[in-house]
C-alpha cells in the first residue's frame, strides 16, 4: 500500500472537514439567528453588537434623514414610521426610524449640516418624558450638557444640526406638550436650526390625527424650500418583504403562534419581565363588582409570586390583550386571507434600519390576533393609502375622498368609531385582495399592553396583583354596529367566565383565544408585567391623605387605605385618610362598599369616606360638590401638610376637582381666585397634588 505524503494528508483532512461542516450546517452552525430570542435582555439601549453611534449608523446605511421618536404607547412611533416613509416616497429623503433610548446624543454637535432630524416626541403623566426618552430629556435639557467636541452651550454646538418636531399630547393635563416644548427650546439654546414651528397633537380634544395632518404639509413645503427638496409622486415602496413558507407549517417548532420571543416559543420563559417580555401569570380570583346586569366591573387576583416582579403600592399592571375572535375573522376576511389564516410567513426588513414589530415565521392569524392593533382608530392618511388598492374603480374613488376630505371623513369613519376592516368592508363588498400584508403591518400600530392602575398594597400582599377594571364599551347612536368594545377589558371578561366554568366565554358576542399560542395560557393565566409610577403614599402614615376617586379611580386608592389599614393593625400612627369616592347609584355600582367598613373598623376616626351619587335622585352629585362640602376639613388638613391625591378621568373630573380645590383654598384662606391656582401649581410642582389620570 502507497505511503501518504504531507500534501495528500492535508487535501484528505480539508475534504473530511469540508464534508463534516456541509452536513452540520444549520444543526451546529450557520443558525439564522432569532432577533426576538433574547429581545427581553435588551430592554434598555441598542442590541448587543449594534452600535450607540447614530452619525456612525446613519453613515453606513446611506442615511440623510433620521426620525427619533420617545413613546410610551405607540403611537408616537407610529407618526415617526409614517414621517419616515412619506419623506421617502414623496421628497426621496433616505431615511431611518431611530429609539431615543438606542442612541448616545454626545455627538449630535458633529451632526452633518446636509442631514436632518426629525423628533416625534409624547409626553407622559404630569410632564415627564416616556421612559425611552428619559436619558436623552436629561442630556439635551442639562445644565452641564456637554458634547464629543467640547463646547458649552454657549458656542452653540448644534449649529449644523437641521431639526423639526412634532409632540404629542393632552391638554387635560397640566404640563401639555412638556417635552417636545422643552425639547424644541433646548435644541434652539444649542444652536440647532428649526426648519418650522414645532407641531402639536391634541389627544384630549381629540385632534390628535388632523393636528399631524395640517402641522406635516407646511412642514413638508418649508423643508422642501430650505434643502432644495424635489416633490415626487408619491408611490408605495414596501418597508417589509413578507414571503409565504410552503416548507413550513403551523405545527413546526420554529413557528411563532404569538409567543413575543424566543424563550416563550420554547416554553422556557424567564425573567426579567417587562415591557418586552410579559409573565405569564395565573388569575387566581376572578369577580363581578357590579349588581347591575348591562355593565361590568372586573376585580382580578393575580399572582406574580413565581416570577421575580415587584411592585409597589401605587405603581401599574400591564395587561397584554389578543384580539377579538370576530374582528380578526374580519380583518382576514375583507382581505381574502381568510383560507390562508394559518399559511407561515416570514416578515423582513427591507432596510438594515427597520425593526420587524413581531417575530417571525409567523403565521397570518398570529399576526393579526396578538401583535396588530386592528380595532385602533383609523387615520386618513392609511385609507388615502390603501385607495391605490381598492378592487374597482368606485372604490377606489370612495377611499380618495376619504382620505382627502376631511369632514366627510370624519362622518363616515371617526364618528362611527370604525376600524380598518370595518371601513374596507363599508367601502367595498369585494375582497380587498390587491393590498399587500407589508402595508396593514406598516400602517397598523403594533397591539399594545393596557395599563390599570393596581388595586391592592404590595405591604399587604406582595405576591398578588390586584386589578380593578370597568368593561369598557362605546355606544354609537345610528351606527351599525353601533357598540365599540374594549379590547382589553373584554379579554378580562372572557378569563372571568372561563374561570367560573363558561366552557365558551363569549362576553358580548365576542370570543377570544384565552388559552394563548398552544394553549400555554390555558388555566386561566394571561400576560402581564409592572410599570412602577410616581403616584405614591407619603412615607410618613402619620400625614394625612385626602383621595378622589370616582368609578375605577378608586382603584389605587383601595391599595392605600388597605395598606393604612394594615399599619394601623401593626399600631402605627395613621393621619386622616379622606375618600371622596362617586358613583351611579350605591345599588348598582358602589365598588368594594362592604371592604370601606372593614378598612373603618381598622382605622376608626382617622379614615372618612365622603360618597356623591349621580344618579340617585334628580339632583346630580359628583365628586367635586362633595369636596367643596368639606372645605374647611379639606384646607385644614393640606395646612397640615397633606397629600391631595386624584385618579380617574383627566377630560371633566380632574379639571373641575383642580378648580374647585383652588376655590377652596382661595375662600378659606382669604386669597384671590389667582392666588388660589397658584398654590395649586405649586402644589403639583411640590407633588403634594399627584394626580393618575386618563382621557
Amino acid at each position: 500500500m502507497a505511503q501518504l505524503d504531507t500534501l495528500d494528508l492535508v487535501v484528505l483532512v480539508a475534504l473530511l472537514i469540508g464534508t463534516a461542516a456541509y452536513f452540520t450546517k444549520g444543526t451546529y452552525w450557520g443558525i439564522p439567528k432569532d432577533p426576538y430570542a433574547a429581545s427581553f435582555a435588551h430592554a434598555n439601549g441598542a442590541k448587543a453588537g449594534k452600535t450607540r453611534n447614530i452619525l456612525e449608523k446613519m453613515e453606513e446605511s446611506g442615511k440623510n434623514a433620521v426620525v427619533f421618536y420617545g413613546s410610551q404607547t405607540g403611537t408616537a412611533e407610529d407618526y415617526a414610521s409614517r414621517l419616515a416613509k412619506e419623506g421617502s416616497s414623496r421628497f426621496g429623503l433616505k431615511t431611518m426610524v431611530a429609539d431615543l433610548e438606542d442612541y448616545d446624543y454626545d455627538n449630535l454637535d458633529s451632526f452633518p449640516e446636509d442631514k436632518l432630524a426629525m423628533f416625534v416626541l409624547a409626553t407622559y403623566g404630569e410632564g415627564e418624558p416616556t421612559d425611552n426618552a428619559v436619558d436623552f430629556f436629561e442630556f439635551i435639557t442639562g445644565d452641564d450638557v456637554s458634547f464629543s467636541g467640547g463646547g458649552a452651550a454657549e458656542d452653540q454646538p448644534l449649529a449644523n444640526l437641521k431639526f423639526v418636531a412634532f409632540g404629542l399630547g393632552n391638554n387635560t393635563y397640566e404640563h401639555y406638550q412638556a417635552l417636545v416644548r422643552k425639547v424644541n427650546a433646548a435644541l434652539v439654546k444649542l444652536g440647532a436650526q428649526r426648519i418650522s414651528a414645532a407641531g402639536e397633537g391634541d389627544d384630549g380634544a381629540g385632534t390628535m390625527e388632523e393636528d399631524f395632518l395640517a402641522w406635516k404639509e407646511p412642514m413638508w413645503t418649508e423643508l422642501a424650500a430650505k434643502m432644495n427638496l424635489e416633490e415626487r409622486e408619491a408611490v408605495y415602496e414596501p418597508t417589509f418583504g413578507v414571503t409565504e413558507r410552503e416548507d413550513l407549517s403551523a405545527d413546526t417548532d420554529e413557528v411563532y403562534l404569538g409567543e413575543p420571543n424566543k424563550s416563550h416559543l420554547e416554553g422556557k420563559s424567564k425573567g426579567p419581565y417587562n415591557s418586552h417580555n410579559p409573565y405569564i401569570a395565573p388569575i387566581v380570583e376572578s369577580r363581578e363588582v357590579f349588581t347591575v346586569k348591562d355593565r361590568n366591573c372586573l376585580h382580578m387576583e393575580i399572582d406574580v409570586s413565581a416570577s421575580n416582579l415587584t411592585y409597589q403600592t401605587g405603581d401599574h399592571v400591564a395587561v397584554w390583550p389578543t384580539n377579538a375572535g370576530k374582528e380578526v375573522d374580519r380583518f382576514l376576511k375583507v382581505l381574502g386571507l381568510s383560507d390562508r389564516r394559518h399559511m407561515v410567513i416570514s416578515v423582513k426588513g427591507l432596510d438594515s434600519t427597520v425593526r420587524v414589530p413581531f417575530p417571525t415565521p409567523t403565521t397570518y392569524d398570529a399576526a393579526i390576533r396578538y401583535h396588530m392593533e386592528i380595532c385602533g382608530p383609523v387615520s386618513r392618511q392609511f385609507v388615502a393609502a390603501l385607495a391605490a388598492f381598492a378592487p374597482d374603480e368606485a372604490s377606489k374613488d370612495e377611499m380618495a375622498r376619504l382620505g382627502e376630505d376631511k369632514d366627510y371623513f370624519k362622518e363616515k369613519v371617526s364618528n362611527q368609531y370604525l376600524n380598518i376592516a370595518q371601513v374596507l368592508e363599508r367601502v367595498s363588498e369585494a375582497k380587498w385582495t390587491k393590498v399587500p400584508f407589508s402595508i396593514m403591518i406598516e400602517s397598523i400600530q403594533k397591539l399594545q399592553p393596557r395599563y390599570y392602575s393596581i388595586s391592592s398594597s404590595s405591604l399587604v400582599q406582595k405576591s398578588k396583583i390586584s386589578i380593578t377594571a370597568v368593561v369598557e364599551e362605546i355606544r354609537v347612536p345610528g351606527s351599525k354596529p353601533n357598540v365599540v368594545k374594549g379590547v382589553t377589558t373584554n379579554y378580562l371578561l372572557a378569563l372571568k367566565q372561563k374561570q367560573h366554568g363558561e366552557a365558551e366565554p363569549d362576553p358580548h358576542g365576542l370570543t377570544y383565544a384565552i388559552t394563548g399560542p398552544r394553549n400555554k395560557y390555558d388555566g386561566c393565566h394571561v400576560p402581564v408585567h409592572v410599570r412602577h409610577s410616581n403616584f405614591k403614599l407619603p412615607s410618613d402614615p402619620s400625614k394625612p391623605i385626602i383621595m378622589v376617586g370616582p368609578g375605577s379611580g378608586v382603584a389605587p386608592f383601595r391599595g392605600f387605605i388597605q395598606e393604612r389599614a394594615a399599619q394601623a393593625k401593626a399600631g402605627e400612627t395613621v393621619g386622616k385618610t379622606l375618600l371622596f369616592y362617586g358613583c351611579r347609584k350605591p345599588s348598582e355600582d358602589f365598588l368594594y362598599r362592604d371592604e370601606w367598613e372593614t378598612y373603618k373598623q381598622a382605622l376608626g376616626d382617622s379614615f372618612e369616606l365622603f360618597t356623591a351619587f349621580s344618579r340617585e335622585t334628580d339632583r346630580k352629585v359628583y365628586v367635586q360638590h362633595r369636596l367643596s362640602e368639606q372645605a374647611a376639613l379639606v384646607d385644614e388638613l393640606l395646612q397640615k401638610k397633606g397629600n391631595f391625591y386624584v385618579c380617574g378621568d383627566a377630560s371633566n373630573m380632574a379639571r373641575e376637582v383642580s378648580i374647585v380645590l383652588g376655590q377652596i383654598i382661595s375662600n378659606q384662606r382669604g386669597f384671590s381666585a389667582e392666588k388660589g391656582e397658584e398654590v395649586v401649581k405649586s402644589m403639583r410642582s411640590s407633588n403634594q397634588y399627584q394626580e393618575d389620570v386618563w382621557s
